[in-house]
């Protein structure tokens, strides 16, 4: 598995674990990586994609609200709706990461982690996203 596609899956887990139980976000990244080892530029780039999931919370589920018709965020499965945060996340402030690379990554740990719809209609939502939202990217 590449390194970036397991920190990801790390990411959706991480994210998951602070959706049902929040607790303060500094702590959950050290206790997960205690019980789940990985290769240090894998902790590091699913340890930014919470980091910046969480410090961008607000606007990121604000942006998924806006296009995901129909769909209450609170009522999306919890899988769902954290692959399309640190998505959302990818899409609107990482420049480095392709939105082709993003949305194709979503799909397949949506299909792998959640249900049978789930690849579709993520890949609806951060198509639209993608299509229509302007990137957030930090001057360099």
């Amino acid at each position: 598995m590449r390194k970036r596609t397991q920190a990801r899956e790390f990411a959706l887990q991480i994210l998951y674990q602070q959706d049902l139980n929040p607790e303060p976000a500094e702590a959950l990244p050290a206790q997960f990586w205690e019980t789940n080892p990985a290769p240090p530029e894998v902790c590091q780039y699913a340890n930014q994609l919470v980091r910046g999931t969480l410090e961008h919370l607000t606007e990121i589920d604000a942006v998924i609200s806006k296009y995901a018709e129909h769909w209450e965020l609170h009522r999306m499965a919890a899988v769902d709706r954290n692959i399309l945060r640190f998505s959302t996340y990818e899409l609107l402030y990482l420049e480095e990461i392709p939105p082709k690379v993003v949305i194709n990554e979503a799909v397949n740990i949506a299909k792998k982690f959640s249900q049978e719809e789930s690849g579709r209609f993520v890949n609806g939502v951060l198509d639209k996203i993608n299509h229509t939202e302007p990137r957030r990217y930090a001057a360099k």
